[in-house]
Protein backbone atom coordinates (compact mmCIF):
# COMPACT_ATOMS: atom_id res chain seq x y z
CA UNK A 1 0.00 0.00 0.00
CA UNK A 2 1.07 3.59 -0.56
CA UNK A 3 0.61 4.20 3.15
CA UNK A 4 3.35 1.68 3.92
CA UNK A 5 5.92 4.38 3.28
CA UNK A 6 4.53 6.30 6.28
CA UNK A 7 3.70 3.39 8.59
CA UNK A 8 5.75 0.26 7.90
CA UNK A 9 9.06 -0.76 9.42
CA UNK A 10 11.20 -0.04 12.47
CA UNK A 11 12.14 3.45 11.29
CA UNK A 12 8.46 4.45 11.22
CA UNK A 13 7.90 4.12 14.98
CA UNK A 14 7.59 7.95 15.34
CA UNK A 15 5.18 8.13 12.41
CA UNK A 16 2.97 5.43 13.88
CA UNK A 17 3.12 7.05 17.31
CA UNK A 18 1.68 10.25 15.87
CA UNK A 19 -1.10 8.37 14.07
CA UNK A 20 -1.92 6.47 17.29
CA UNK A 21 -2.18 9.87 18.96
CA UNK A 22 -5.22 10.59 16.78
CA UNK A 23 -6.98 7.54 18.24
CA UNK A 24 -6.17 5.02 15.53
CA UNK A 25 -5.69 1.43 16.77
CA UNK A 26 -2.92 -0.97 15.79
CA UNK A 27 -5.39 -2.79 13.53
CA UNK A 28 -6.50 0.51 12.03
CA UNK A 29 -2.97 1.48 11.08
CA UNK A 30 -2.62 -1.71 9.06
CA UNK A 31 -5.78 -1.05 7.02
CA UNK A 32 -5.91 1.01 3.80
CA UNK A 33 -5.78 4.70 4.62
CA UNK A 34 -8.68 6.45 2.92
CA UNK A 35 -8.74 10.23 2.97
CA UNK A 36 -12.04 12.11 2.95
CA UNK A 37 -11.46 15.51 1.35
CA UNK A 38 -14.36 17.37 2.92
CA UNK A 39 -15.18 20.85 1.59
CA UNK A 40 -17.73 21.46 4.35
CA UNK A 41 -18.36 25.07 5.32
CA UNK A 42 -21.39 26.76 6.82
CA UNK A 43 -20.81 29.68 4.46
CA UNK A 44 -22.03 27.90 1.30
CA UNK A 45 -25.51 26.34 0.95
CA UNK A 46 -24.14 23.66 -1.36
CA UNK A 47 -21.79 22.53 1.41
CA UNK A 48 -23.65 23.24 4.63
CA UNK A 49 -25.10 19.70 4.89
CA UNK A 50 -21.83 17.85 4.31
CA UNK A 51 -21.22 16.80 7.92
CA UNK A 52 -23.77 13.95 7.84
CA UNK A 53 -22.45 12.92 4.42
CA UNK A 54 -18.89 12.80 5.75
CA UNK A 55 -20.14 10.68 8.66
CA UNK A 56 -21.85 8.30 6.21
CA UNK A 57 -18.68 8.09 4.11
CA UNK A 58 -16.61 7.38 7.24
CA UNK A 59 -18.97 4.59 8.27
CA UNK A 60 -18.78 3.16 4.77
CA UNK A 61 -14.99 3.16 4.84
CA UNK A 62 -14.97 1.30 8.14
CA UNK A 63 -17.59 -1.15 6.88
CA UNK A 64 -15.40 -1.78 3.83
CA UNK A 65 -12.35 -2.49 5.98
CA UNK A 66 -10.48 0.78 5.66
CA UNK A 67 -9.21 3.47 8.03
CA UNK A 68 -10.85 6.88 7.47
CA UNK A 69 -9.03 10.20 7.76
CA UNK A 70 -11.01 13.40 7.17
CA UNK A 71 -9.41 16.68 6.15
CA UNK A 72 -10.75 20.07 5.12
CA UNK A 73 -10.69 21.76 1.72
CA UNK A 74 -11.60 25.43 1.08
CA UNK A 75 -14.63 26.46 -0.91
CA UNK A 76 -16.00 29.65 -2.47
CA UNK A 77 -19.64 30.27 -3.37
CA UNK A 78 -19.77 32.06 -6.70
CA UNK A 79 -23.17 33.54 -5.86
CA UNK A 80 -21.92 35.16 -2.66
CA UNK A 81 -18.67 36.25 -4.32
CA UNK A 82 -20.58 37.64 -7.32
CA UNK A 83 -20.45 41.27 -8.36
CA UNK A 84 -17.56 42.45 -6.21
CA UNK A 85 -13.84 41.86 -5.56
CA UNK A 86 -14.54 38.38 -4.24
CA UNK A 87 -15.21 36.95 -7.70
CA UNK A 88 -11.56 37.48 -8.64
CA UNK A 89 -10.78 34.57 -6.32
CA UNK A 90 -13.32 32.04 -7.59
CA UNK A 91 -11.69 30.46 -10.64
CA UNK A 92 -8.17 30.73 -9.17
CA UNK A 93 -9.40 28.82 -6.12
CA UNK A 94 -9.68 25.76 -8.38
CA UNK A 95 -5.88 25.62 -8.42
CA UNK A 96 -5.64 26.04 -4.64
CA UNK A 97 -8.13 23.22 -4.12
CA UNK A 98 -6.20 20.88 -6.40
CA UNK A 99 -2.97 21.77 -4.62
CA UNK A 100 -4.53 21.21 -1.17
CA UNK A 101 -5.84 17.73 -2.01
CA UNK A 102 -2.55 16.77 -3.65
CA UNK A 103 -0.54 18.08 -0.68
CA UNK A 104 -2.50 16.20 1.99
CA UNK A 105 -2.68 12.95 0.02
CA UNK A 106 1.04 12.94 -0.74
CA UNK A 107 2.27 14.20 2.62
CA UNK A 108 0.32 11.53 4.50
CA UNK A 109 0.72 8.75 1.94
CA UNK A 110 -3.01 8.07 1.62
CA UNK A 111 -4.00 4.92 -0.23
CA UNK A 112 -7.25 6.28 -1.60
CA UNK A 113 -9.58 9.26 -1.57
CA UNK A 114 -13.24 10.11 -1.27
CA UNK A 115 -13.81 13.63 -2.57
CA UNK A 116 -16.81 15.27 -0.89
CA UNK A 117 -17.67 18.29 -2.98
CA UNK A 118 -20.48 20.35 -4.47
CA UNK A 119 -19.93 23.81 -5.86
CA UNK A 120 -18.47 25.26 -8.98
CA UNK A 121 -14.66 25.21 -8.68
CA UNK A 122 -14.36 22.69 -5.86
CA UNK A 123 -15.46 19.67 -7.92
CA UNK A 124 -13.08 20.24 -10.87
CA UNK A 125 -10.27 21.25 -8.51
CA UNK A 126 -10.57 18.02 -6.55
CA UNK A 127 -10.77 15.90 -9.70
CA UNK A 128 -7.68 17.65 -11.07
CA UNK A 129 -5.84 16.56 -7.93
CA UNK A 130 -7.07 12.98 -8.33
CA UNK A 131 -5.79 12.96 -11.90
CA UNK A 132 -2.38 14.25 -10.79
CA UNK A 133 -2.11 11.77 -7.90
CA UNK A 134 -3.42 8.77 -9.83
CA UNK A 135 -4.58 6.95 -6.69
CA UNK A 136 -7.93 5.19 -6.18
CA UNK A 137 -10.57 7.93 -5.93
CA UNK A 138 -14.34 8.23 -5.78
CA UNK A 139 -16.35 11.46 -5.81
CA UNK A 140 -19.44 12.26 -3.74
CA UNK A 141 -21.19 15.43 -4.90
CA UNK A 142 -23.45 16.77 -2.15
CA UNK A 143 -26.50 17.29 -4.34
CA UNK A 144 -28.90 19.91 -5.72
CA UNK A 145 -31.06 22.23 -3.64
CA UNK A 146 -34.82 21.77 -3.67
CA UNK A 147 -36.79 24.39 -5.58
CA UNK A 148 -37.99 27.42 -3.69
CA UNK A 149 -41.70 28.29 -3.58
CA UNK A 150 -43.49 31.61 -3.51
CA UNK A 151 -47.12 32.28 -4.49
CA UNK A 152 -47.48 28.60 -5.45
CA UNK A 153 -44.74 28.98 -8.08
CA UNK A 154 -41.46 27.08 -8.00
CA UNK A 155 -38.47 29.39 -7.76
CA UNK A 156 -34.76 29.18 -8.62
CA UNK A 157 -31.82 31.38 -7.70
CA UNK A 158 -30.97 33.06 -10.99
CA UNK A 159 -34.41 33.99 -12.32
CA UNK A 160 -35.88 34.89 -8.97
CA UNK A 161 -33.03 36.88 -7.42
CA UNK A 162 -30.43 38.00 -9.98
CA UNK A 163 -32.97 38.71 -12.71
CA UNK A 164 -35.50 39.98 -10.19
CA UNK A 165 -33.18 42.85 -9.23
CA UNK A 166 -33.42 44.35 -12.70
CA UNK A 167 -37.13 43.55 -12.90
CA UNK A 168 -37.60 45.58 -9.72
CA UNK A 169 -35.45 48.38 -11.10
CA UNK A 170 -37.66 48.32 -14.19
CA UNK A 171 -40.82 48.56 -12.01
CA UNK A 172 -41.99 45.07 -12.97
CA UNK A 173 -42.11 43.75 -9.40
CA UNK A 174 -42.61 45.51 -6.08
CA UNK A 175 -40.13 45.90 -3.25
CA UNK A 176 -42.26 43.57 -1.13
CA UNK A 177 -42.25 40.93 -3.86
CA UNK A 178 -38.47 41.22 -4.19
CA UNK A 179 -38.07 40.78 -0.42
CA UNK A 180 -40.26 37.68 -0.50
CA UNK A 181 -38.20 36.20 -3.31
CA UNK A 182 -35.02 36.90 -1.35
CA UNK A 183 -36.36 34.85 1.55
CA UNK A 184 -38.12 32.03 -0.30
CA UNK A 185 -36.05 31.29 -3.41
CA UNK A 186 -33.33 29.22 -1.70
CA UNK A 187 -35.06 26.97 0.87
CA UNK A 188 -32.00 25.24 2.31
CA UNK A 189 -28.92 23.15 1.67
CA UNK A 190 -27.79 22.17 -1.80
CA UNK A 191 -26.30 23.44 -5.05
CA UNK A 192 -28.50 25.99 -6.86
CA UNK A 193 -31.56 24.35 -8.42
CA UNK A 194 -30.84 24.55 -12.14
CA UNK A 195 -28.21 23.11 -14.44
CA UNK A 196 -25.71 25.72 -13.37
CA UNK A 197 -22.01 24.93 -12.98
CA UNK A 198 -22.13 22.97 -9.71
CA UNK A 199 -24.87 20.60 -10.86
CA UNK A 200 -23.42 20.36 -14.36
CA UNK A 201 -20.08 19.23 -12.93
CA UNK A 202 -21.84 16.74 -10.64
CA UNK A 203 -23.58 15.19 -13.65
CA UNK A 204 -20.39 15.12 -15.71
CA UNK A 205 -18.51 13.51 -12.81
CA UNK A 206 -21.01 10.66 -12.83
CA UNK A 207 -20.83 10.46 -16.63
CA UNK A 208 -17.03 10.19 -16.41
CA UNK A 209 -17.48 7.21 -14.10
CA UNK A 210 -16.06 8.86 -10.98
CA UNK A 211 -19.28 8.75 -8.89
CA UNK A 212 -21.70 5.95 -8.11
CA UNK A 213 -24.91 5.80 -10.18
CA UNK A 214 -27.44 8.37 -9.03
CA UNK A 215 -24.93 10.58 -7.25
CA UNK A 216 -24.98 13.40 -9.81
CA UNK A 217 -28.63 14.32 -9.18
CA UNK A 218 -29.55 12.81 -5.77
CA UNK A 219 -30.88 15.77 -3.82
CA UNK A 220 -29.10 17.36 -0.89
CA UNK A 221 -30.60 16.42 2.51
CA UNK A 222 -32.10 13.23 1.00
CA UNK A 223 -31.63 9.77 2.47
CA UNK A 224 -30.70 8.65 -1.06
CA UNK A 225 -27.67 10.92 -0.94
CA UNK A 226 -26.63 9.57 2.46
CA UNK A 227 -26.89 5.99 1.19
CA UNK A 228 -24.74 6.87 -1.82
CA UNK A 229 -22.21 8.48 0.54
CA UNK A 230 -22.01 5.30 2.65
CA UNK A 231 -21.65 3.08 -0.40
CA UNK A 232 -18.97 5.40 -1.79
CA UNK A 233 -16.94 4.96 1.39
CA UNK A 234 -17.20 1.19 1.03
CA UNK A 235 -16.30 1.33 -2.65
CA UNK A 236 -13.24 3.50 -2.00
CA UNK A 237 -11.67 0.63 -0.06
CA UNK A 238 -12.56 -1.79 -2.84
CA UNK A 239 -10.88 0.49 -5.39
CA UNK A 240 -7.69 0.36 -3.33
CA UNK A 241 -7.86 -3.43 -3.10
CA UNK A 242 -8.31 -3.73 -6.87
CA UNK A 243 -5.81 -0.94 -7.60
CA UNK A 244 -8.31 0.94 -9.77
CA UNK A 245 -6.55 4.29 -9.82
CA UNK A 246 -7.92 7.62 -11.01
CA UNK A 247 -6.19 7.64 -14.40
CA UNK A 248 -7.61 4.22 -15.23
CA UNK A 249 -10.94 6.08 -15.30
CA UNK A 250 -9.95 9.67 -16.18
CA UNK A 251 -8.71 9.08 -19.70
CA UNK A 252 -9.52 10.19 -23.23
CA UNK A 253 -12.74 8.17 -23.26
CA UNK A 254 -14.01 9.61 -19.98
CA UNK A 255 -13.27 13.16 -21.15
CA UNK A 256 -15.14 12.50 -24.38
CA UNK A 257 -18.14 11.07 -22.50
CA UNK A 258 -18.20 14.11 -20.24
CA UNK A 259 -18.38 16.39 -23.28
CA UNK A 260 -21.18 14.27 -24.76
CA UNK A 261 -23.18 14.50 -21.52
CA UNK A 262 -22.46 18.23 -21.21
CA UNK A 263 -23.86 18.92 -24.66
CA UNK A 264 -26.81 16.58 -24.24
CA UNK A 265 -27.89 18.22 -20.99
CA UNK A 266 -27.19 21.81 -22.07
CA UNK A 267 -24.74 22.32 -19.21
CA UNK A 268 -22.84 25.33 -18.00
CA UNK A 269 -20.31 26.96 -20.32
CA UNK A 270 -17.83 26.82 -17.43
CA UNK A 271 -17.26 23.17 -18.28
CA UNK A 272 -15.27 24.42 -21.26
CA UNK A 273 -12.74 25.62 -18.67
CA UNK A 274 -12.95 22.69 -16.27
CA UNK A 275 -12.96 19.65 -18.57
CA UNK A 276 -9.76 20.79 -20.37
CA UNK A 277 -8.14 21.50 -16.98
CA UNK A 278 -9.01 17.98 -15.77
CA UNK A 279 -7.74 16.55 -19.06
CA UNK A 280 -4.49 18.52 -18.67
CA UNK A 281 -4.00 17.13 -15.15
CA UNK A 282 -4.59 13.60 -16.47
CA UNK A 283 -2.19 14.05 -19.38
CA UNK A 284 -4.97 13.83 -21.96
CA UNK A 285 -4.53 16.19 -24.94
CA UNK A 286 -7.70 18.09 -25.80
CA UNK A 287 -8.59 20.96 -28.12
CA UNK A 288 -11.35 23.51 -27.61
CA UNK A 289 -12.88 22.51 -30.94
CA UNK A 290 -13.77 19.05 -29.56
CA UNK A 291 -16.70 20.62 -27.69
CA UNK A 292 -18.10 21.89 -30.97
CA UNK A 293 -17.43 18.66 -32.85
CA UNK A 294 -19.35 16.72 -30.21
CA UNK A 295 -22.11 19.35 -30.05
CA UNK A 296 -22.86 19.02 -33.75
CA UNK A 297 -23.65 15.31 -33.38
CA UNK A 298 -25.20 15.25 -29.89
CA UNK A 299 -28.88 16.21 -29.53
CA UNK A 300 -29.93 18.34 -26.58
CA UNK A 301 -32.20 15.98 -24.59
CA UNK A 302 -33.01 17.94 -21.40
CA UNK A 303 -34.13 21.52 -20.97
CA UNK A 304 -33.37 22.49 -17.39
CA UNK A 305 -33.11 26.00 -16.01
CA UNK A 306 -31.73 28.47 -16.93
CA UNK A 307 -32.62 27.72 -20.56
CA UNK A 308 -35.75 25.67 -19.84
CA UNK A 309 -38.36 25.24 -17.14
CA UNK A 310 -37.33 21.98 -15.49
CA UNK A 311 -35.36 21.85 -12.23
CA UNK A 312 -32.67 19.44 -11.05
CA UNK A 313 -35.26 17.69 -8.87
CA UNK A 314 -37.27 16.95 -12.05
CA UNK A 315 -34.19 15.50 -13.72
CA UNK A 316 -33.48 13.29 -10.72
CA UNK A 317 -37.07 12.02 -10.54
CA UNK A 318 -37.07 11.41 -14.31
CA UNK A 319 -34.12 9.01 -14.01
CA UNK A 320 -31.11 11.29 -13.66
CA UNK A 321 -27.73 10.85 -15.28
CA UNK A 322 -28.08 7.09 -15.64
CA UNK A 323 -31.27 7.55 -17.67
CA UNK A 324 -29.52 10.15 -19.85
CA UNK A 325 -26.62 7.72 -20.32
CA UNK A 326 -29.13 5.14 -21.51
CA UNK A 327 -30.46 7.54 -24.15
CA UNK A 328 -26.89 8.42 -25.18
CA UNK A 329 -25.34 4.94 -25.02
CA UNK A 330 -24.77 4.74 -28.78
CA UNK A 331 -22.69 7.92 -28.59
CA UNK A 332 -20.54 6.97 -25.59
CA UNK A 333 -17.08 5.43 -25.55
CA UNK A 334 -16.99 2.43 -23.24
CA UNK A 335 -14.78 2.95 -20.23
CA UNK A 336 -14.20 1.73 -16.69
CA UNK A 337 -16.06 3.37 -13.77
CA UNK A 338 -15.62 3.39 -9.98
CA UNK A 339 -18.24 0.64 -9.76
CA UNK A 340 -15.81 -1.74 -11.48
CA UNK A 341 -18.23 -1.95 -14.40
CA UNK A 342 -18.00 -0.18 -17.75
CA UNK A 343 -20.06 2.94 -18.43
CA UNK A 344 -22.18 1.26 -21.12
CA UNK A 345 -23.13 -1.48 -18.68
CA UNK A 346 -24.38 1.20 -16.29
CA UNK A 347 -26.10 3.00 -19.16
CA UNK A 348 -28.08 -0.10 -20.06
CA UNK A 349 -29.45 -0.15 -16.50
CA UNK A 350 -30.77 3.40 -16.81
CA UNK A 351 -34.45 4.05 -17.37
CA UNK A 352 -36.23 7.23 -18.39
CA UNK A 353 -39.22 7.71 -16.08
CA UNK A 354 -40.49 10.94 -17.61
CA UNK A 355 -39.95 11.51 -21.33
CA UNK A 356 -41.09 15.12 -20.96
CA UNK A 357 -37.94 15.80 -18.94
CA UNK A 358 -35.47 13.48 -20.69
CA UNK A 359 -36.17 13.23 -24.41
CA UNK A 360 -35.16 10.53 -26.87
CA UNK A 361 -32.52 11.27 -29.49
CA UNK A 362 -35.14 11.50 -32.24
CA UNK A 363 -37.36 13.77 -30.18
CA UNK A 364 -34.76 16.11 -28.70
CA UNK A 365 -35.22 19.74 -27.73
CA UNK A 366 -32.51 20.68 -30.24
CA UNK A 367 -30.62 18.56 -32.74
CA UNK A 368 -27.33 20.08 -31.61
CA UNK A 369 -25.86 20.10 -28.12
CA UNK A 370 -25.76 22.91 -25.61
CA UNK A 371 -22.29 24.30 -26.33
CA UNK A 372 -21.06 26.11 -29.44
CA UNK A 373 -17.52 27.31 -30.11
CA UNK A 374 -17.23 30.41 -32.30
CA UNK A 375 -14.21 31.90 -34.04
CA UNK A 376 -13.63 35.03 -36.06
CA UNK A 377 -11.58 38.20 -36.10
CA UNK A 378 -12.86 39.07 -32.60
CA UNK A 379 -12.00 35.64 -31.22
CA UNK A 380 -9.13 34.14 -33.26
CA UNK A 381 -8.59 31.41 -30.64
CA UNK A 382 -12.26 30.86 -29.98
CA UNK A 383 -15.09 31.77 -27.64
CA UNK A 384 -17.99 29.92 -26.03
CA UNK A 385 -21.76 30.27 -25.98
CA UNK A 386 -24.41 28.14 -24.29
CA UNK A 387 -26.53 27.93 -27.44
CA UNK A 388 -29.25 25.85 -25.77
CA UNK A 389 -30.13 28.93 -23.69
CA UNK A 390 -30.28 31.31 -26.69
CA UNK A 391 -33.63 32.19 -28.27
CA UNK A 392 -33.97 31.13 -31.91
CA UNK A 393 -34.28 34.76 -33.07
CA UNK A 394 -30.94 35.60 -31.42
CA UNK A 395 -28.88 32.85 -33.04
CA UNK A 396 -27.84 35.55 -35.49
CA UNK A 397 -27.44 39.01 -34.01
CA UNK A 398 -25.94 42.20 -35.38
CA UNK A 399 -25.57 45.29 -33.26
CA UNK A 400 -23.46 48.26 -32.23
CA UNK A 401 -20.78 47.87 -29.56
CA UNK A 402 -21.11 49.59 -26.22
CA UNK A 403 -17.79 49.03 -24.45
CA UNK A 404 -16.96 48.67 -20.74
CA UNK A 405 -13.59 48.14 -19.09
CA UNK A 406 -14.97 45.75 -16.48
CA UNK A 407 -18.12 44.30 -14.97
CA UNK A 408 -19.00 47.13 -12.60
CA UNK A 409 -19.17 49.75 -15.37
CA UNK A 410 -21.36 47.47 -17.49
CA UNK A 411 -23.69 46.73 -14.60
CA UNK A 412 -24.10 50.43 -13.80
CA UNK A 413 -24.98 51.23 -17.42
CA UNK A 414 -27.53 48.42 -17.66
CA UNK A 415 -29.26 49.38 -14.43
CA UNK A 416 -29.38 53.04 -15.44
CA UNK A 417 -30.96 52.05 -18.79
CA UNK A 418 -28.06 53.26 -20.93
CA UNK A 419 -27.95 49.87 -22.65
CA UNK A 420 -30.58 49.82 -25.38
CA UNK A 421 -32.05 47.32 -27.82
CA UNK A 422 -29.56 46.62 -30.61
CA UNK A 423 -26.48 47.01 -28.42
CA UNK A 424 -23.72 44.43 -28.15
CA UNK A 425 -22.36 44.94 -24.64
CA UNK A 426 -18.58 44.42 -24.63
CA UNK A 427 -17.06 43.68 -21.20
CA UNK A 428 -13.30 43.33 -21.36
CA UNK A 429 -10.21 43.03 -19.15
CA UNK A 430 -12.04 40.32 -17.22
CA UNK A 431 -10.09 37.34 -18.60
CA UNK A 432 -7.83 34.98 -16.64
CA UNK A 433 -4.93 37.47 -16.69
CA UNK A 434 -6.79 40.74 -17.02
CA UNK A 435 -9.36 40.12 -14.28
CA UNK A 436 -7.37 38.54 -12.87
CA UNK A 437 -9.38 35.40 -12.23
CA UNK A 438 -11.93 35.58 -15.08
CA UNK A 439 -14.96 36.79 -13.16
CA UNK A 440 -18.46 35.57 -14.00
CA UNK A 441 -20.77 38.05 -15.71
CA UNK A 442 -24.02 36.68 -14.26
CA UNK A 443 -25.05 40.00 -12.74
CA UNK A 444 -24.92 41.90 -16.09
CA UNK A 445 -26.54 39.08 -18.08
CA UNK A 446 -29.28 38.63 -15.48
CA UNK A 447 -29.83 42.39 -15.42
CA UNK A 448 -30.23 42.42 -19.21
CA UNK A 449 -32.87 39.68 -18.93
CA UNK A 450 -34.56 41.40 -16.00
CA UNK A 451 -34.75 44.66 -17.95
CA UNK A 452 -36.66 42.85 -20.69
CA UNK A 453 -33.74 43.09 -23.13
CA UNK A 454 -32.89 39.39 -23.23
CA UNK A 455 -33.75 39.03 -26.93
CA UNK A 456 -32.65 42.46 -28.13
CA UNK A 457 -29.21 42.86 -26.53
CA UNK A 458 -26.12 40.62 -26.80
CA UNK A 459 -23.08 40.52 -24.52
CA UNK A 460 -19.54 39.43 -25.30
CA UNK A 461 -16.66 39.21 -22.84
CA UNK A 462 -13.21 37.76 -22.24
CA UNK A 463 -14.59 36.86 -18.83
CA UNK A 464 -16.90 33.94 -18.25
CA UNK A 465 -20.51 33.26 -17.34
CA UNK A 466 -22.39 31.53 -14.61
CA UNK A 467 -24.19 28.35 -15.55
CA UNK A 468 -27.26 30.46 -14.90
CA UNK A 469 -26.64 32.81 -17.83
CA UNK A 470 -29.09 32.74 -20.74
CA UNK A 471 -29.35 34.73 -23.94
CA UNK A 472 -26.90 35.73 -26.68
CA UNK A 473 -23.94 35.87 -24.31
CA UNK A 474 -20.49 34.88 -25.60
CA UNK A 475 -17.61 34.43 -23.19
CA UNK A 476 -14.03 33.15 -22.94
CA UNK A 477 -13.02 35.35 -25.89
CA UNK A 478 -9.43 34.41 -26.66
CA UNK A 479 -6.95 35.99 -26.82
CA UNK A 480 -8.23 38.17 -23.97
CA UNK A 481 -7.86 41.94 -23.86
CA UNK A 482 -4.95 41.82 -21.41
CA UNK A 483 -2.99 39.77 -23.97
CA UNK A 484 -3.73 42.28 -26.73
CA UNK A 485 -6.55 40.30 -28.27
CA UNK A 486 -8.82 42.09 -30.77
CA UNK A 487 -11.50 42.61 -28.10
CA UNK A 488 -9.10 45.19 -26.61
CA UNK A 489 -9.48 47.57 -29.56
CA UNK A 490 -13.28 47.54 -30.01
CA UNK A 491 -14.77 51.04 -29.79
CA UNK A 492 -18.28 52.31 -29.05
CA UNK A 493 -20.44 52.09 -32.15
CA UNK A 494 -18.39 49.42 -33.92
CA UNK A 495 -20.65 46.93 -35.74
CA UNK A 496 -20.43 43.36 -34.39
CA UNK A 497 -22.03 40.30 -35.96
CA UNK A 498 -22.76 37.13 -34.00
CA UNK A 499 -23.69 34.07 -36.06
CA UNK A 500 -23.99 31.05 -33.78
CA UNK A 501 -25.21 28.74 -36.53
CA UNK A 502 -22.12 29.51 -38.64
CA UNK A 503 -19.92 29.69 -35.51
CA UNK A 504 -18.70 33.20 -36.33
CA UNK A 505 -18.00 36.29 -34.20
CA UNK A 506 -17.01 39.20 -36.39
CA UNK A 507 -15.96 42.80 -35.82
CA UNK A 508 -17.25 44.39 -39.03
CA UNK A 509 -14.24 46.59 -39.73
CA UNK A 510 -11.59 46.53 -42.41
CA UNK A 511 -8.57 44.45 -41.37
CA UNK A 512 -6.36 47.50 -41.97
CA UNK A 513 -8.32 49.44 -39.33
CA UNK A 514 -8.07 46.53 -36.90
CA UNK A 515 -4.30 46.28 -37.48
CA UNK A 516 -3.89 50.04 -36.97
CA UNK A 517 -5.72 49.93 -33.65
CA UNK A 518 -3.79 46.86 -32.47
CA UNK A 519 -0.51 48.61 -33.26
CA UNK A 520 -1.52 51.51 -31.00
CA UNK A 521 -2.70 49.29 -28.12
CA UNK A 522 -0.75 49.45 -24.87
CA UNK A 523 -1.01 46.91 -22.09
CA UNK A 524 -2.61 48.45 -18.99
CA UNK A 525 -1.24 48.09 -15.48
CA UNK A 526 -2.48 45.01 -13.58
CA UNK A 527 -5.65 45.59 -11.56
CA UNK A 528 -4.18 43.56 -8.70
CA UNK A 529 -0.43 43.67 -8.12
CA UNK A 530 -0.03 41.98 -4.74
CA UNK A 531 -1.00 38.76 -3.04
CA UNK A 532 -1.36 35.40 -4.70
CA UNK A 533 -3.66 36.71 -7.44
CA UNK A 534 -0.71 38.70 -8.77
CA UNK A 535 1.26 35.44 -9.03
CA UNK A 536 -1.76 33.72 -10.58
CA UNK A 537 -2.01 36.40 -13.30
CA UNK A 538 1.61 35.77 -14.29
CA UNK A 539 1.14 31.99 -14.55
CA UNK A 540 -2.38 31.50 -15.94
CA UNK A 541 -2.96 30.61 -19.58
CA UNK A 542 -5.75 31.60 -21.92
CA UNK A 543 -9.37 30.52 -21.52
CA UNK A 544 -9.17 28.38 -24.66
CA UNK A 545 -6.67 26.13 -22.82
CA UNK A 546 -8.86 25.80 -19.73
CA UNK A 547 -7.05 28.63 -17.91
CA UNK A 548 -4.54 26.18 -16.48
CA UNK A 549 -1.33 27.34 -14.80
CA UNK A 550 2.03 26.94 -16.49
Amino acid sequence: MRSDRAKKGLERVPNRALVHATGVTEKGIKKPWIGIANSYTNLIPGHVDMRPLAEAITNGIYAGGGQAFEFGIPGICDGIAMGHRGMHYSLPSRELIADCVESIAEAHALDGLVLLTACDKITPGMIMAAARLDIPTIVVTAGPMLSGHHNMIRRSLVRDTFEAIAAHQNNKISTKELQCLEMETCPGAGACQGLYTANTMACLTEAMGLSLPGCGTALAVSAKKKRIAFESGEQAVELVRKNITARKIINEKAIYNAIVMDNALGGSSNTVLHIPAIAHAAGVPIKLELFDEVSKKTPHITNLRPGGEHFMEDFDWAGGVQAALNVLKSKLQDNLTVTGQDIKTLARCGKVIDHNVIKNLNNAYHQEGGIAILHGNLAPNGCVVKQSAVAAKCMKFTGKAIVFEGEEAAMKAIMSKKVKAGHVVVVRYEGPKGGPGMREMLAPTAAIAGMGLGESVALITDGRFSGGTRGACLGHISPEAAEGGPIAIVQNGDPIEIDILKRKLTLKLAQSEINLRLAKWKQPKPKIDKGWLARYAKMVTSANTGAVLR
